[in-house]
């Protein structure tokens, strides 16, 4: 049977696929509705954002917190900050411990990560038992620790039971141990989690390389630094973050083992603002320590993460 040009033209014109259509409804599916983020984005943005703008504000106030009635101080509290001794001291402490942390943490929980991924038979528990401490609560370690390093606490008697008494000391006392014995619990606290981090890394290397660099004579240390520390680059990313930005948030740990004490020796900006705001009425210039804090943050993340980001690719 022979079909006239136009009903041939026709039959072939129903032949053809219609891709456009299809591709549409395909991404249409696969595209997440974003209208659906919509209820959290608003209450974010009413519990957190809206706060936040209206605190910058009152940043340039002298508002003590309960007076409805204020005036606009421009940028005095900012300048009054330059000036003043206590918050000087204050951002000085909290870089010192955010890089002591970052530096101490990160080297242990390397160094147990490494001891800990090998073939010994107790490694799980060992795991478990160097983690455990990622677990409690900042406030119940503080206070743990506050009653084992006091004067009659427990690392005194330790240390008077194997005749170390010139050792003995007021750890939480002293001026010039007070903010040491502070990162010694932070790093004690959180040690196994960057264990955790770090052993998932090295668990992710592939043994071939291992043994191919080992039959070409590459020692373990060789083989740790050429090997194994460029592929833990993504590790490395990670832990240095939260570490350092755990570090200059820090507060809970601080205040209660020391208070800030003593004196002004382990003060924060953290704690500084917490003084400021609730001790002596000032909200208005521990809200512009706040804004200090945020900005220190932003500016430290920020850079960490571009320059650990440009290691990372050119590790792989």
């Amino acid at each position: 049977m022979t079909l006239a040009p136009h009903e041939r033209l026709a039959e072939d014109h129903d032949r053809i696929p219609r891709t456009a259509p299809v591709a549409k409804a395909r991404r249409l599916r696969t595209t997440p509705p974003w209208w659906f983020a919509l209820p959290a984005l608003l209450l974010f943005a009413f519990v957190v954002l809206v706060p936040s703008a209206r605190g910058v504000y009152y940043a340039f106030t002298d508002w003590d917190g309960l007076d409805p009635h204020f005036s606009f101080v421009g940028l005095d509290n900012f300048a009054d900050m330059v000036s003043d001794a206590d918050a000087r001291q204050a951002i000085w402490h909290t870089l010192l411990i955010a890089v002591s942390i970052t530096v101490f943490q990160n080297a242990l929980g390397l160094v147990l990560a490494l001891g800990v991924n090998t073939a010994i038979k107790s490694r799980n528990a060992l795991r478990v038992f160097l983690f455990a401490p990622a677990v409690i609560t900042p406030i119940v370690t503080a206070y743990l620790w506050r009653n084992l390093l006091g004067p009659e606490g427990a690392v005194n008697s330790l240390l008077g039971a194997v005749g170390l008494d010139d050792w003995r000391q007021d750890w939480l006392g002293s001026p010039n141990l007070a903010l040491w014995a502070v990162v010694g619990v932070i790093v004690w606290q959180y040690a196994g989690y960057s264990m955790v981090i770090f052993l998932a890394g090295l668990q992710a290397v592939p043994k071939e390389i291992h043994e191919a660099a080992a039959m070409d004579g590459a020692g373990p240390a060789r083989r740790f630094w050429s090997v194994t520390r460029p592929l833990l680059a993504p590790a490395f990313t990670v832990n240095l973050m939260l570490s350092i930005i755990g570090g200059i948030k820090l507060f809970d740990q601080v205040y209660a083992l020391t208070g800030g004490g003593p004196g002004h020796a382990t003060d924060t900006i953290s704690t500084l603002i917490y003084k400021d705001a609730f001790t002596l009425g000032e909200f208005g210039y521990s809200i512009a320590l706040a804004v200090v804090l945020t900005i220190i943050v932003a500016v430290v993340s920020t850079g960490q993460y571009l320059g650990l980001a440009r290691n990372e690719r050119a590790a792989s």
